[in-house]
């Protein structure tokens, strides 16, 4: 489900589920953050790149996500770290989509490329090798 305006009528929340994690090496994107708690989210599959991985909008047992408040100008710095292009979302690695978390609807990002060989993560969460 894809709904901006969401977005627009308080601060946003995102739910990152790889190397955005705390702990993790690219969690210094979201300093400044308010890191809001975790959550396992169903609406959502991961699938393990190697270096990091890719969430695809399929049916899973429950993803680990972290889900923090960022602000207007953080997400933009985000969206280009996962090159979602906000004219052409198809075109980018990433489409930025609203998912329903415990802390209220918070934008995921989406893989638009084939993720076909790759292990699949339908429980849990992915973990760095």
């Amino acid at each position: 489900m894809h709904t901006p305006a969401l977005a627009v009528t308080r601060t946003p929340l995102v739910a990152v589920y790889g190397t955005l994690k705390r702990g993790l090496r690219n969690h210094h994107w979201l300093e400044g953050a308010s890191f809001l708690g975790a959550d396992v989210l169903t609406s959502a599959t991961l699938y393990d790149l190697g270096p990091y991985p890719a969430a695809k909008p399929e049916t899973s047992r429950g993803i680990v996500v972290e889900v923090f408040e960022v602000s207007a100008r953080l997400l933009a710095d985000l969206d280009r770290l996962e090159d979602y292009r906000v004219r052409t979302p198809k075109h980018g690695d990433y489409e930025r989509v609203i998912h329903t978390t415990a802390f209220g609807p918070a934008w995921l990002y989406l893989y638009n490329h084939a993720v076909a060989g790759c292990p699949v993560i339908r429980e849990g969460a992915w973990q760095p090798r």
